[in-house]
């Protein structure tokens, strides 16, 4: 595919500087790299996400993101709400929120429902709000109940993963999820995306955004380059 398929396709896709070990560094690398190719999000850990925001200034285009409760959603509450009100004083422009996985899994949807009703109004209306549900450790109802909960939350998306936790692209699980979700929210398909088929499959499949590192992200996007 042509520079214009390869701009299409890097404006899909989120990079990301969002391990324990990346430093400051890193993080002006991965703003760098999404200057020179037009990719869409930049996430950094907390701590760089009012430099995240000063670098990409002068980049209307090039969002600033970064998580809530990363990576294991299991924070308290005010803790979580703290953290988003620090993101959104830091510049963020979009929020990946973890859920609280554990208490979701114990049966206890209300409180997570609560959470996340309180962090999107927070969020609202300038922040965007993406929802990591993790469903490498949720079975397909677990996973279906989870999208139940942030359709119901307000939230602008439901994402798939942290990528950090072991798993591969999950085409026809996410393919399930796409059909459950369909015209009530946008996907987010992040963890184990590693090749232009796999990127090309779910697009198809209709995910609206994904979550791709970022070597693997430059290997998809530069591929479509004629």
């Amino acid at each position: 595919m042509g520079r214009d398929g390869w701009k299409e396709a890097a404006r899909l896709i989120d990079i990301s500087a969002v391990r324990s070990h990346n430093n400051e560094d890193d993080v002006r690398e991965a703003v760098r790299i999404a200057k020179q190719y037009g990719f869409i999000n930049v996430h950094s850990l907390p701590c760089f996400t009012a430099l995240v925001s000063k670098l990409l200034s002068d980049e209307p285009e090039i969002y600033t993101g970064a998580p809530v409760g990363f990576p294991g959603g299991g924070h308290a509450m005010e803790t979580k709400m703290c953290e988003a009100r620090q993101l959104i004083l830091d510049g963020v422009d979009e929020m990946d929120i973890v859920m609280n996985i554990g208490r979701f899994r114990s049966g206890d949807d209300a409180a997570v429902l609560d959470e996340l009703k309180q962090i999107v109004a927070l969020a609202r209306p300038n922040v965007l709000t993406k929802v990591i549900i993790e469903i490498n450790v949720l079975t397909d109802e677990e996973m279906l109940r989870a999208a139940g909960l942030v359709m119901e939350a307000g939230a602008d998306f439901v994402k798939t993963g942290t990528g950090w936790v072991a798993g591969d692209a999950n085409i026809p699980r996410i393919e399930k999820l796409l059909k459950e979700t369909a015209g009530h929210i946008k996907v987010k398909a992040a963890g184990g995306i590693r090749t232009l088929k796999e990127f090309e499959r779910l697009r198809e499949l209709g995910v609206d955004r994904f979550g791709i590192n970022l070597r693997s992200a430059l290997e998809i996007c530069y591929g479509r380059i004629g």
